[in-house]
């Protein structure tokens, strides 16, 4: 079957399969951009925070930063 092809139609279906791995090589580029995976992280992470938990988790950070910092305050006299 492929011998009765003519160079036209190999041609076009070279043509077709390079669009088609240009297409899959920018849509990876897209997905490992270091940009958009640092900007998804931040949504991520923001939108956990604004969550009960989340709060939750970052107040007793604070406060546990907080109590080691008057520690050290208090040491260092």
């Amino acid at each position: 079957m492929a011998a009765n092809r003519t160079a036209d139609e190999i041609e076009h279906d070279i043509e077709q399969a390079r669009v088609s791995l240009a297409v899959a090589v920018d849509q990876l580029a897209e997905r490992t951009s270091p940009k958009r995976i640092a900007k998804q992280t931040k949504q991520n992470l923001v939108a956990k925070a604004r969550t009960p938990a989340g709060m939750a988790v970052l107040g007793g950070a604070a406060v546990i930063t907080a109590l080691l910092v008057v520690r050290r305050i208090r040491r260092s006299r």
